[in-house]
């Protein structure tokens, strides 16, 4: 295997992004890796939902804001442990996105959790965790909240 020193980890704000975030510090920590932190907040402000209701437009920069402060709080457990760590916002679907910024930060392993807080979505489409396996640039290391069936 070839040296990591680079280590994307997607962050949702549930349980196994936080269980994935513990596992990344340890691992980078231990190869003297970077991290990069990565949210989506998939959101497409000025369009008209299939429900006929217009996005306003603020309120991209509304949750860009909110994300920006809750990825700075994930963001200080990272630096805290010595690392240092960049922080990546985007709009656009999350297994895309993830893919996308591996390969555009040179990312060496993606690490993310198993579930995250898309609900029906794993039934519907099947998860980010899965999609992202099939497509990304890179290993993909995914992380269970707590090692159980869940």
């Amino acid at each position: 295997m070839s040296s990591i020193h680079n280590i994307l980890v997607p962050i949702d704000f549930s349980e196994h992004s936080e269980k994935a975030l513990e596992f990344a510090i340890t691992l980078a920590k231990g190869l003297g890796a970077r991290l990069e932190l990565l949210h989506c907040y998939p959101i497409n402000p000025g369009g008209i939902s299939p429900y006929g209701i217009v996005i306003p437009e603020n309120l991209d920069r509304e949750m860009r804001d909110a994300a920006s402060a809750r990825m700075s709080e994930w963001r200080e457990k990272a630096v805290s442990a010595g690392l240092d760590t960049d922080l990546t916002l985007t709009p656009a679907f999350p297994s895309e996105a993830i893919s996308a910024t591996a390969e555009e930060h040179g990312a060496d392993l993606i690490v993310m959790g198993t579930r995250g807080l898309t609900g029906l979505g794993h039934i519907l489409l099947g998860s980010v965790a899965e999609r992202t396996l099939r497509i990304a640039p890179c290993p993909v290391v995914t992380v269970k909240k707590d090692g159980g069936d869940e």
